[in-house]
């Protein structure tokens, strides 16, 4: 897969995650099936604005750094509960197969 078509995979996915779920970064990667939760945090860095790049959560449930109070907020908005800063993915997981 070259770079064009892994980047147009993983704004596939991210735009496939629901209102009220989310996926880590890990998830991203294991359902476009190549790379690593670090290739697609940098795809999404680089061409993340225009897909729900606040879907897309680290494995911890915390949010980055850098996005946290933002994505936190969108998350709300879309009906994600947020406890102490964090999402329980346990409730919220993105599945594919559903």
């Amino acid at each position: 897969m070259d770079r064009e078509e892994y980047v147009e995979a993983v704004l596939l996915a991210v735009e496939s995650i629901p209102p009220g779920s989310v996926a880590t970064y890990g998830d991203i990667a294991t359902y476009v099936g190549h790379g690593g939760p670090r290739q697609v945090g940098a795809i999404m860095r680089e061409y993340g604005g225009g897909v729900p790049w606040w879907r897309v959560i680290r494995a911890s449930g915390i949010p980055a750094d850098e996005v946290g109070d933002t994505q936190l907020e969108l998350l709300r908005g879309d009906g994600v509960r947020v406890t102490n800063g964090k999402v329980n993915l346990k409730e919220v997981r993105w599945d594919p197969d559903d």
